[in-house]
């Protein structure tokens, strides 16, 4: 009886001893044994994300991952192409959304056409994301835009600066009129003893199935990021058009800066010419353009001025 307590023992020890030292799959994602052995041979270890990962995301990525080994059928024809309309389609887009769908449908979320976008075309997907106001480039800089920087910082993003999220969409670029070619999910990203840091990915249509793959966080084909959350402000324009015009509009409207039948989110002349007027009074140099300076100083200006008029102070919800 000693004799098996003490095998019994052993055992127990032995198995605790095991799984101590065993990496373990992060809570947003449910990695395979494999999975986890090969990331700690290679001596990489998974980055937390910045922010708590939401339960859609993780709903998002289980259902993306469930149909890891789906491949296409004769003449490339998908499931995803046929739920998408076009059963031959160059199917990496049509991948991604038939998932937002197939949770929404399955969980009663409302992600489609709200939190990620459906298309089907090439660049359409992340000029949504810029439109909604999601969206980091991986070179620092957005095209027709200009840099970008984290809300409330100083510090501009410079290139590779952005470590994408669970559940962000990776854009690339395959030639150089930088059209977007292909799309992925992030699962998650890694960092090894190096500081070198990958990108792990959901995709379809890889070359002809749904699997998972590893890019350097410096990947020249990575055009930039469709986030999750709103993380980052970028320079505005004349011609722009997007939720973060709309805001800065709204901002400028609240204190008297901007008529607020201008409140549109298009970035037309009285929105450039209201932004001038602003960096007269700043001390900034008169261009028109909303870009960091500019920004941060209207940002700092909105919260002095509430502070200064009592209208603000007013409570509006009962006790």
């Amino acid at each position: 009886m000693k004799a098996k307590s003490a095998l019994l023992l052993a055992l127990l020890t032995a198995l605790l001893c095991a799984r101590a030292g065993a990496a373990e799959s992060p809570y947003w994602i449910d990695l395979t044994d494999e999975t986890l052995s090969a990331l700690s041979n290679a001596g990489e270890t998974i980055i937390e994300p910045i922010r708590e990962v939401p339960r859609h995301v993780v709903l998002l990525l289980k259902t993306a991952r469930d149909e890891l080994g789906y491949t296409e059928g004769r003449g490339g024809v998908t499931k995803y192409g046929e739920w998408a309309g076009d059963p031959k389609a160059e199917w990496c887009a049509e991948y991604l959304c038939w998932c937002v769908d197939r949770v929404d449908s399955q969980y009663g979320t409302n992600l489609l056409t709200v939190v990620y976008p459906r298309y089907s075309s090439k660049n359409i997907g992340m000029r949504w994301f810029l439109k909604e106001g999601r969206y980091i480039a991986r070179r620092g800089t957005v095209p027709n835009y200009g840099s970008q920087w984290y809300i409330g910082h100083r510090d501009s993003i410079g290139k590779n600066g952005y470590i994408p999220q669970p559940g962000d969409w990776a854009f690339f670029a395959g030639s150089a009129t930088g059209d977007t070619t292909h799309v992925a999910m992030v699962e998650f990203c890694t960092k090894d003893k190096d500081g070198t840091v990958r990108v792990y990915t959901l995709e379809g249509n890889k070359p002809d199935r749904v699997q998972q793959t590893a890019y350097l966080l410096t990947e020249e084909t990575i055009l930039g990021y469709g986030t999750v959350f709103d993380l980052a402000d970028l320079v505005l324009k004349a011609g722009c058009e997007s939720k973060k015009v709309l805001e800065l509009q709204q901002k400028m409207a609240d204190v008297g800066l901007l008529d607020p039948s201008y409140v549109t989110g298009v970035y037309g002349t009285h929105t450039a010419d209201a932004v001038r007027d602003f960096q007269r009074g700043q001390g900034i140099e008169q261009t028109g353009v909303a870009g960091h300076e500019t920004q941060l100083a209207l940002a700092t200006y909105v919260v002095r001025y509430r502070e200064e008029h009592p209208a603000y102070w007013a409570v509006t919800e009962p006790f």
